[in-house]
C-alpha cells in the first residue's frame, strides 16, 4: 500500500479565486500524487493550471468545514498569485509533471517546486485523527452503507470524547450535523 497522507489542498479557479479541498495525496518519489475523484473543482484546476499547494498541519475545521459548506479560511497568496492556508504548519508548492487521465479518478503526478515552513508542528492529538477519518466517510457518502458508517462513528466517538480540544470537537459535530442531514442515525 502507498503512503497517502492527508491534506488541505488549494488551486485557484479560472477567476483566480482561491479553491480549498481536503485530500489524500499519494507519496511518489520526492513528489505526490493527487488523485481528485471527477467531477471536481479541484481537478479543474490541476487541469488548467498544473498547480497547487499542499497545506500540512491545518486546523482539523477545515477538513470538517470544506464538507459542512465553510470554506471562508483565511488565506494568504504567495508571490506566483497562488493561496495557501494562513494558518498552517507548512505548505509545499506542488507543479504537475505527468497525468494518467483516469475516468473516475485522474493521477496528476507532481514535483515539490518549494516547501516553506511557518511554525513549529506541534503533532495531533487522536480527535484530530478521528476527525480527519469522519471528513473521508462524509466525503463517501454515497459510496457506503449507512450500517459501515454508523460503526466507523461509535469507534471514532472514543477518541473524541478522550482528547478533544474545542477545534477537534467543533469540527466533529459539524461532521455529524451533515451525517444526519443525510439520513444517517449517528
Amino acid at each position: 500500500m502507498p503512503l497517502i497522507i492527508e491534506a488541505i489542498v488549494t488551486t485557484t479557479r479560472a477567476d483566480q479565486s482561491p479553491h480549498i479541498s481536503p485530500l489524500g495525496m499519494i507519496a511518489e518519489g520526492d513528489g505526490w500524487v493527487l488523485a481528485p475523484f471527477r467531477p471536481s473543482a479541484t481537478l479543474e484546476n490541476l487541469a488548467r493550471t498544473g498547480r497547487a499547494i499542499a497545506n500540512f498541519g491545518a486546523d482539523a475545521r477545515v477538513y470538517a468545514g470544506c464538507l459542512t459548506g465553510r470554506r471562508d479560511w483565511p488565506l494568504a497568496t504567495l508571490d506566483d498569485g497562488q493561496f495557501r492556508l494562513a494558518d498552517c504548519a507548512s505548505h509545499a508548492q506542488l507543479q504537475v509533471i505527468a497525468v494518467d487521465d483516469h475516468a473516475e479518478r485522474p493521477r496528476f503526478t507532481c514535483k515539490v517546486v518549494r516547501h516553506v515552513t511557518h511554525r513549529p508542528f506541534a503533532g495531533h492529538n487522536r480527535a484530530y485523527s478521528a476527525v480527519i477519518e469522519l471528513a473521508i466517510l462524509t466525503s463517501r457518502l454515497h459510496m457506503l452503507s449507512p450500517a459501515k458508517i454508523q460503526a466507523e462513528v461509535a469507534y471514532l466517538a472514543i477518541s473524541v470524547a478522550k482528547t478533544a480540544g474545542p477545534a477537534e470537537q467543533e469540527a466533529w459535530d459539524w461532521l455529524i450535523a451533515r451525517l444526519q442531514a443525510a439520513g444517517i442515525a449517528v
